[in-house]
């Protein structure tokens, strides 16, 4: 498996690989096909030379030990960015670097599943950078992004989609869902708006006046 690279660098999203639950390889190999920039996070390395993968950047703390030789030799060329910020998750490093680089978009794989803590974090986290970079994050069974101004998108009916507060969100207002929400409030822990759906084939529309919130596709 590897990337295609068959589109120009920052007009379609980079692609990042956390060190995560791994995703089918379906999902992998259509997220390869329009990256054109691969940014592989620490440890992950390994499992991404497995797959033949071909990377841009290894960006981590390095903690544990590694042979740098040996892995270019396997990938060339590879940039290395050793990244030692104890007060940031890998992710976030990630997403750092690509913002430094003008990287308007990333998609995000890899990054949920296995340790909770992690899956958490690096979910609810993608919402403080929703003003400087376009963040979508892929798994088998969901995409998820945070809403950004109103966001709206055209749906088959049926199709699931969660509101999933982080804090608590304002004055909500939606249209083209079975349970719409007119200036309501969603709070984590208390009120959230799982498992809605698209009431019939057309646009949905979701904007909220105060908060962050992520949008989930998802599906069984």
């Amino acid at each position: 498996m590897s990337s295609h690279h068959i589109v120009r660098e920052k007009q379609e999203p980079a692609l990042i690989i956390a060190n995560g639950e791994a995703c089918s390889e379906e999902l992998l190999g259509q997220l390869l096909e329009w990256s054109p920039f691969i940014v592989v996070l620490d440890n992950a390395i390994y499992r991404v030379l497995e797959l033949g993968i071909k990377v841009d950047v290894w960006l981590g703390d390095f903690d544990d030990p590694h042979d740098f030789d040996a892995i270019l030799a396997r990938q060339q060329p590879l940039e290395i960015v050793n990244a030692p910020d104890t007060e940031k998750t890998d992710l976030e490093k990630g997403i750092d670097f690509l913002i430094e680089r003008g990287f308007p978009a990333a998609n995000i794989v890899w990054a949920t599943g296995r340790r909770a803590d992690h899956a958490v974090t690096n979910i609810t986290n993608m919402v403080r950078y929703k003003d400087q970079i376009r963040l979508v994050m892929f798994d088998d069974y969901s995409k998820i992004f945070p809403l950004t101004g109103t966001f709206e998108k055209w749906y088959a009916a049926g199709t699931p989609i969660s509101l999933v507060p982080i804090g608590a969100v304002e004055g909500i207002e939606t249209s083209g869902l079975k349970y719409n929400l007119k200036n309501e409030t969603l709070t984590l822990g208390h009120r959230t708006g799982n498992s809605n759906e698209a009431e019939v084939d057309g646009m949905v529309r979701i904007s909220a006046k105060n908060g962050d919130m992520l949008i989930m596709e998802c599906w069984d």
